[in-house]
């Protein structure tokens, strides 16, 4: 089985009027030109219009996943405590699969009071050692206070050493499909091993809001007290950008400083992710403009509902040559209001699919691309069964692939 990829304008003359139709009711009417806001170490001409002074930036929506803009995305660097998200959403999977209780409570070690807590002189929530935490007591202090010593109280619990935990975390993280992060504690503090992009953290932040609704409000406290210490939320957003609820600050002399920020207006949940800025000041400058670079001049637009027909996929063996495909959920993507974007969407499969084909099967997903990145993509469905085919067809479609794998060889060699 070979990769296919078939351009949704390009295949099928029964189909190919009414999506590019859809497409261009998507993109706005008006003269299309080749914008591009998503490009690794973007100029201002290229980039829209916007230039981030940030070293490495990344800006999406949290609903669709699509990238608005992007600057050196994949770069890996230290993630300092904006790597805390990977240890809350390791704790908020374990609370809501039911490995683990919000009353749960936990004993402050001395390694963690002492590497982790007061002692240690770095962010800490003054959990006092031998004394016993809840786990919702220990995620307010990891997220309102960035408290080290909550993420390590959380850790040594969980999994019996910060260690163990990592290894944990390394799992999960794959899971939910950061592919290039590395850690190497639980918070982050410096460690050779801490490595994250700052298009994974986005990831990860989007994956939290989408999968966690009962856990997100926590990004937005703006205060916590713990041992009659009271600390505000680290997250400058909070204060100075209307609809700001999250996310986490980060600084180590290694990763400089860098921010996980999320707000929500009109209806619209952006994600900012920042890092390698020199001063907090900019750190806070550079995410609150993004932002709202993001709301002033980006709206969602549908490309298709679910359970539209967007294209077909060839089969192998089965009682018809092609089975129609339907996204898994609406295909949207952030376009700019002025319509100058000109996206590109593509159907790509491992094909020619084998019979029989079950109804609602996952085959492939449409991928659409703004410029030469892909801003967004989705799974794609068979919209109906198609079972084995007589012996005849699956005889011609053996010869067929027969034929093509030969022209296929022959190719290669050229």
């Amino acid at each position: 089985m070979a990769a296919l990829t078939s351009s949704l304008h390009a295949r099928r003359p029964l189909w190919r009027g009414l999506l590019a139709g859809l497409i261009a009711i998507a993109v706005g009417a008006g003269p299309v030109t080749a914008a591009n806001q998503s490009v690794q170490g973007a100029k201002k001409d290229e980039s829209g219009g916007y230039e981030s002074q940030a070293p490495s930036a990344i800006l999406i929506d949290a609903e669709s996943g699509s990238v608005l803009f992007e600057k050196n995305a994949d770069e890996l660097r230290a993630p300092s405590s904006m790597m805390k998200l990977m240890t809350v959403e390791l704790v908020f999977h374990l609370v809501k699969t039911g490995e683990l209780q919000l009353t749960q409570e936990y004993r402050v070690s001395e390694n963690s009071w002492r590497y982790g807590g007061a002692p240690a002189g770095g962010s800490t929530m003054f959990a006092e050692i031998h004394s016993s935490i809840s786990v919702e007591n220990l995620l307010r202090g990891a997220i309102v206070q960035s408290g080290n010593d909550s993420c390590m109280v959380l850790a040594e619990g969980i999994a019996g050493s910060e260690a163990a935990f990592v290894e944990r975390m390394t799992k999960r993280a794959r899971q939910i499909g950061l592919t290039q992060s590395t850690f190497g504690n639980s918070t982050g503090l410096p460690n050779p091993d801490n490595k994250m992009s700052v298009r994974e953290l986005a990831k990860l932040a989007r994956h939290i809001i989408l999968t966690y609704p009962e856990f997100y409000p926590l990004f937005g406290e703006k205060e916590f007290t713990w041992n009659k210490i009271r600390q505000t939320n680290r997250n400058p957003l909070l204060n100075t950008l209307p609809g700001a609820d999250g996310f986490k600050t980060g600084y180590t002399k290694e990763g400089g400083y860098g921010m996980v920020g999320s707000a929500l207006q009109n209806g619209m949940r952006l994600v900012v992710v920042v890092n390698g800025v020199e001063d907090a000041d900019d750190r806070a400058s550079e995410t609150k403009k993004l932002l709202e670079w993001g709301f002033r001049n980006f709206e969602s637009r549908a490309l298709f509902a679910a359970d539209a027909t967007v294209g077909y996929a060839r089969v192998f063996g089965g009682e018809n040559r092609y089975v129609p495909l339907t996204p898994a959920e609406p295909v949207r993507v952030m376009v700019r209001r002025n319509g100058s974007d000109k996206l590109l969407a593509r159907i790509v499969y491992q094909g020619p699919v084998p019979a029989p084909i079950e109804s609602g099967q996952r085959i492939g997903a449409v991928r659409v691309w703004r410029g030469p990145n892909v801003a967004v993509e989705v799974p794609l469905k068979a919209a109906e069964a198609n079972p084995v085919g007589s012996t005849m067809r699956r005889a011609i479609d053996g010869a067929s692939e027969l034929v093509i794998g030969v022209l296929r060889a022959g190719m290669a060699k050229l």
